[in-house]
């Protein structure tokens, strides 16, 4: 993770208290994750540290737009997005990362990367159904029906089997 090293938060040199660090969250970092579901991305992401004497709280938060394709219509439009998650460190012998709300890193570390915890935020808050605002109106209706109409046809067409199965049929009679 060279490419990510700007991510790395130094917190042994860290006086106790409050500590603010802000990243900007562009396409190539999210090409170091091999994610390419969305480009033009411009995301600010604001991590807290707060420092104790024998842990670590971090908050991550960020806010932004990434270009997707509209489920509906199927062209680009800018999604904005926005989220915030927290991570508490310990301290102990061996690292332990099981559990996504307590991270356990062992006493001899002295920074940590927070890039993965970022990159997972922003994925996991990206809506499950896109639609640009334009397919939520009369566009969007107009689409709908299209496939709908183009759905029936399928279905009316699966409906009708073939002759020469409609004779075997007449065999179990």
């Amino acid at each position: 993770m060279e490419a990510l090293k700007e991510f790395n938060i130094g917190y042994s040199g860290l006086k106790l208290g409050e500590h603010l660090f802000d990243f900007q969250l562009d396409d190539l970092f999210f090409q170091n994750f091999d994610y390419d579901s969305f480009c033009q991305s411009q995301i600010k992401a604001k991590v807290r540290l707060f420092k104790k004497s024998s842990s670590l709280e971090f908050d991550f938060s960020f806010t932004g737009d990434v270009e997707v394709i509209c489920d509906t219509l199927g062209e680009p439009y800018q999604q904005p997005l926005s989220g915030e998650s927290s991570v508490k460190v310990k301290f102990s012998e061996l690292r332990d990362d099981s559990n996504e709300e307590i991270l356990v890193l062992p006493y001899n570390e002295y920074q940590l990367n927070v890039a993965q915890y970022l990159y997972e935020l922003v994925i996991l808050s990206i809506p499950l159904k896109l639609e640009s605002p334009e397919a939520k109106g009369e566009r969007g209706d107009e689409v709908r029906e299209q496939w709908a109409s183009k759905l029936d046809e399928v279905n009316d067409q699966s409906d009708k089997t073939d002759p020469r199965w409609d004779k075997l049929k007449d065999l179990l009679s």
